[in-house]
């Protein structure tokens, strides 16, 4: 090989390296039913849970895919619920904490938490996290600038006795927790590609819980914290994408049926039939402008102020809430046009106070579309599925229920898992904006990775399984094909 060709060929892989070197960002979570299908549990059951609900400076990172290995369902009648395990401090502990993109802080159980669960329901080993114990772990006191910044958004307390930034969250139901900010080491796999994952940490800031309260300590559905992907500075995404470790944006898609699972990935998913609407600004939670709903293409009489958000109104999306809410204004037209189409080929009735049907066939062969209709012209189009629960059986006939609850005037709307599943859903956080489409979340999804000031970066293809040991992440990166063309061009001319 001639000596000018040589040194333009070890240019180009150095180049490489360093392109795939700064391909970083984007976390992945692959999820999976965490109960057997066989299990089922009442509405009833499913309303209180929701009801308890509402009231990477990474070091040596060389870029790629953040795995966790998660569990949960999407599935409305067995009790919905997701978590992953994170792993902690130095040496790393792992816990199982629950996927909220309703809340904003992570937080993990201390070994010194009064009155919680010392077991768990769900058939996982509780572990408590010790900060004495690890060697990377830090208390943040009330004089660290994080703890004057969450104060002043009311996320924080602090404590003149030992001086530590603490906190306290209430619910509706009577249930919270409180506790202590610690700063310490995140531990994770980075998947670089088939069969190469690299050992990548990060510090973040989190929730030591002290004591708990009403559901938060029963054993049926104990767990060892809540990892919040809300907006909030504190916010693990949040604080990865502050150090241009992630872009500020994550993506889900849930599978809704057969063994459930699904992709969370901490980027942008591309698809062409993806349609956004943008976020209610200055809101803490992912708020959108829900204009109107038509029930088999006719508009509903519903005066859209009632949509219109507030301080106790709105339309918000929370993938951590198992049903899905509307104001009472809404629900009252929106059930009373399903009941008017179906009422020739379905037996309407009352079930322990939800609207239902026995359904001798097919509900899609009855049952009419719905679309929620939002600002920017993006509809989201509903199958009976994502409106309808089953509910065991009538007279040897499937029972459906309206799977949508009934929300007292004022309230909020909140869309939750049962019309989120079987859909691509992108929280762009740094445009203000939410996607959505329809979707196969069993097979692989693309995906765009963005950094600074959403500079596109690369894109691949991303294919998930329902174990994270079989995680592959297919890198096409344009940015290298372009290398490779300028590179070519350049070997000719000399």
């Amino acid at each position: 090989m001639p000596r000018a060709e040589f040194m333009i060929s070890a240019f180009f892989a150095a180049a490489v390296a360093v392109q795939v070197a700064e391909v970083c960002g984007g976390g992945v979570l692959t999820l999976e039913r965490a109960f057997p299908l066989n299990q089922r549990v009442e509405l009833e059951a499913l309303r209180a849970r929701d009801r308890a609900r509402h009231s990477r400076v990474l070091q040596n990172l060389v870029g790629g895919v953040v795995d966790f290995s998660v569990v949960g369902t999407s599935d409305p009648s067995i009790a919905g619920l997701y978590f992953t395990k994170v792993k902690l401090g130095s040496p790393p502990r792992e816990f199982n904490v629950q996927i909220d993109t309703g809340s904003d802080i992570l937080w993990v159980t201390c070994n010194s938490c009064s009155d919680c669960p010392q077991s768990s329901g769900l058939g996982i080993e509780l572990n408590f996290f010790d900060a004495a114990s690890s060697s990377t772990a830090s208390l943040i006191s009330c004089s660290d600038q994080i703890c004057a910044s969450v104060v002043q958004t009311a996320a924080a307390q602090c404590s003149t006795q030992n001086n530590q930034c603490s906190y306290s969250f209430k619910y509706g139901d009577g249930s919270g927790t409180s506790g202590y900010y610690v700063t310490d080491m995140l531990f994770f796999d980075t998947v670089m590609g088939p069969s190469l994952v690299a050992n990548s940490s990060a510090p973040v800031v989190f929730g030591c819980s002290t004591y708990q309260s009403g559901d938060l300590t029963k054993i049926d559905k104990a767990i060892d914290g809540i990892f919040g992907f809300g907006q909030h500075d504190l916010s693990v995404i949040s604080q990865l994408s502050s150090h241009g470790v992630t872009p500020r944006v994550f993506s889900h898609c849930l599978k809704g049926d057969g063994s459930g699972g699904g992709i969370l990935v901490l980027g942008e998913i591309l698809d062409s039939s993806i349609v956004y609407s943008p976020l209610v600004p200055s809101q803490p939670h992912y708020n959108l402008y829900l204009q109107s709903i038509a029930v088999n293409g006719q508009l509903l009489p519903i005066d859209p102020a009632v949509f219109a958000t507030s301080t106790n109104r709105g339309t918000i999306v929370d993938s951590g809430t198992t049903l899905t809410y509307l104001v009472e204004e809404a629900f009252d037209p929106f059930v009373s046009a399903v009941t008017a189409v179906v009422s020739q080929s379905a037996t309407p009735f009352i079930s322990k106070g939800n609207q239902c049907y026995r359904v001798p066939t097919s509900i899609s062969e009855i049952f009419p579309p719905v679309a929620l209709n939002f600002a920017g012209g993006a509809s989201m189009v509903l199958r009976p599925v994502d409106y309808l629960v089953h509910d065991g059986f009538v007279d040897g006939a499937p029972m459906w229920c309206i799977g949508f609850q009934r929300v007292q005037d004022p309230g909020v709307s909140i869309l939750g898992d049962l019309v989120l599943k079987d859909k691509i859903i992108v929280y762009d956080i740094a445009r203000q904006r939410l996607g959505w489409a329809d979707y196969d979340c069993s097979t692989s999804v693309n995906v765009s990775i963005t950094f600074g000031k959403d500079e596109f970066v690369n894109a691949g293809q991303l294919s998930v399984s329902r174990s994270s040991k079989t995680t592959l992440f297919k890198l096409i990166p344009l940015s290298i094909t372009l290398l490779i063309i300028h590179l070519s061009l350049f070997i000719r001319f000399l």
